[in-house]
C-alpha cells in the first residue's frame, strides 16, 4: 500500500468508489459528515470473509478515526484459530490469557498468543 512506511503488498482486491454508490448501497456514508460535504466521506469499515466466503467480522469506525491494524491482525489471529481449532478465544486474548477455555470444558496454554 503507497502510504504506508512498512511498504505491505495487498495480495487481495480492493474497491474503488470513487462515486460513493458501493458506499451508499451498503450504508457506509458517515452521518456524523454527510451532509455538509458534495462528495461524503465514508466510514472506515473492515470485512474479514473466511474461505466459505461467509462474514465473519465486521468492524466500522467514523471518518475521523484511523483503523487499528493491531486489533484488526489479533481478530484475524483469533477467527484463524477458531476455524482451525473450534476454539472461542476469550476478550483481550492474548495479552492477558496464558491459557483459553477447549471445547471439551479443559483449559490449554498451547494457542496463548499466536495462530
Amino acid at each position: 500500500v503507497a502510504h504506508c512506511e512498512n511498504e505491505i503488498e495487498v495480495k487481495f482486491p480492493i474497491i474503488g468508489d470513487a462515486d460513493r454508490s458501493i458506499s451508499t448501497a451498503f450504508g457506509m456514508l458517515d452521518a456524523g459528515n454527510s451532509d455538509e460535504q458534495e462528495l461524503p466521506l465514508t466510514i472506515r469499515a473492515v470485512f474479514i470473509i473466511n474461505p466459505e466466503n461467509k462474514l465473519m467480522l465486521s468492524l466500522n469506525y467514523p471518518a475521523c478515526v484511523g483503523r487499528n491494524m493491531d486489533e484488526i491482525f489479533r481478530c484475524v489471529q483469533a477467527l484463524q484459530l477458531s476455524y482451525e481449532k473450534s476454539i472461542a478465544t476469550p476478550a483481550n486474548w492474548p495479552h492477558n490469557h496464558s491459557d483459553i477455555p477447549m471445547p471439551d470444558g479443559s483449559r490449554s496454554g498451547d494457542f496463548a498468543g499466536s495462530v
